[in-house]
């Protein structure tokens, strides 16, 4: 049960918008003026009327209560998730605004929310009780596995081979050849099933023309691919771990497994990763008791938001799946205990020579690590020539941003918390540099979401 009390921030409610433009749009609704008849219920449901261009007003509700994060429903046509509508109305939820006062949900939204509801027990239940598709003949699913693992290993064969004739011919020979080389020989990785082998293959592509320093980025990036080709070819005599590390990389697909971990998890950041096919969603929690740091993943179809949203700052009491995998953070979301509300603990921080020596330190573990979450204490950041660096207050050391922070708006967000004083910083540090994605200043105070 939501309490009422435990209003979101305007911040965290924003942190939801699909895009810029929802987010303005959103901000522009969260005052009374266009609402009429809303209200929320102290079971999760916050509802209101729109006025909009045409006569009817648009219906609009969310359920903050949902397992998943917020859902929403509202009769406009966008086909944005959330739409402006419902930003507009969670951020006047979220200040206290009587236009949304506690009250009986109207029929119309009440009957959404325990449809939805409904369903969702229905699936967990089916989830819990039921076997997964195609898991009841174990000899058949056996036979698939090893007739893909061929498959892959014939892929990983012939990159072997692709890999020496490109070391042989000299690495200029790529800046010639072109993207379509490495497109051709991702093609052949996807007939292989080895769809991670493919994305690497890719990524090689652009590199020759990423500027000055290429041909060193290629060989690092080449020797990685040859490590991961090695390693699934010689599979059988590595730790059980780092095994099931190089079957999720070459791209295989695994489930979580046991046992679930219980704890109070703090939702430290959100974002979305989007290409042509998927927008991919990477949600960071922390555990209060546990101190264990955990990734969520949810997709969904290009230009569509994942449904799973949890808003930073928020905890949560929930059941975790590990998934296999030496230094796998990743997990799944099992039962939830409790609707996630605002808390006031924030994950103890490290300085950044313990960052650098923490993702290190990962690496032996996955040598195909591109970063690990890190939460960085009584930082600053601070120009270093044409970059940024978050400097750290009380010894002499420092991280670079990455080139990818230092473009995205959220750094001057952070520059503003700042103000020339520590402040507190979750993100993900790697080869590249950290990437700041929460802060937190000086003293009490709410998170501000960075990425």
């Amino acid at each position: 049960m939501t309490q009422q009390g435990a209003r979101w921030t305007a911040d965290q409610v924003l942190a939801l918008a699909p895009d810029t433009a929802s987010r303005k749009a959103g901000s522009k609704l969260g005052a009374a003026g266009p609402w009429s008849e809303g209200g929320s219920s102290d079971e999760g449901t916050v509802w209101g009327l729109c006025k909009g261009s045409g006569s009817k007003p648009y219906r609009t509700v969310v359920d903050i209560a949902d397992a998943s994060g917020p859902a929403y429903k509202c009769t406009c046509p966008s086909r944005k998730f959330p739409c402006k509508h419902a930003l507009g109305l969670l951020l006047l939820w979220a200040s206290g605004d009587a236009a949304v006062a506690s009250g009986t949900a109207p029929d119309w939204a009440e009957q959404w929310t325990e449809g939805r509801r409904k369903r969702s027990a229905e699936k967990r239940a089916a989830g819990a009780d039921g076997s997964p598709a195609g898991s009841a003949d174990p000899e058949a699913a056996r036979r698939r596995a090893e007739r893909r693992a061929e498959r892959i290993t014939a892929g990983a064969t012939e990159l072997e081979q692709r890999l020496t004739d490109l070391l042989r011919s000299g690495l200029a020979t790529a800046e010639h050849a072109g993207y379509g080389l490495w497109e051709e020989t991702a093609a052949r990785m996807v007939d292989a099933q080895a769809p991670g082998l493919a994305a690497r293959v890719r990524e090689l592509g652009a590199i020759p023309a990423s500027g000055p320093g290429w041909p060193v980025r290629l060989l690092e990036e080449c020797a990685l691919l040859h490590l991961l080709d090695q390693g699934w070819l010689r599979r059988d005599e590595l730790p059980e771990e780092l095994a099931a590390t190089v079957g999720s990389r070459v791209g295989l697909a695994t489930s979580a497994q046991g046992p679930p971990v219980r704890d109070r998890w703090l939702v430290l950041a959100q974002y979305d990763v989007a290409d042509a096919r998927l927008t991919t969603r990477r949600i960071w929690l922390y555990g209060s008791d546990s101190g264990r740091t955990a990734l969520l993943l949810s997709y969904g179809a290009a230009g569509r938001a994942p449904e799973l949203a949890l808003p930073v700052g928020l905890a949560l009491e929930a059941d975790l799946l590990p998934y296999p995998g030496a230094g796998q953070r990743r997990a799944a979301l099992g039962e939830q205990f409790a609707t996630a509300a605002p808390t006031a603990v924030r994950p103890p921080g490290v300085t950044t020579t313990r960052a650098a020596v923490a993702y290190g330190e990962a690496l032996r573990a996955d040598p195909w690590l591109t970063s690990v979450p890190v939460t960085l204490d009584r930082v600053i950041p601070t120009p270093d020539g044409d970059s940024w660096q978050l400097s750290d207050a009380d010894e002499d050391a420092a991280l670079p941003l990455t080139p990818a922070a230092r473009s995205r708006p959220g750094l001057w967000r952070l520059v503003a918390l700042s103000g020339g004083a520590p402040v507190t910083v979750f993100g993900e540090c790697g080869h590249q540099g950290f990437t700041p994605l929460t802060a937190w200043p000086a003293g009490e105070g709410t998170p501000i979401h960075l990425s």
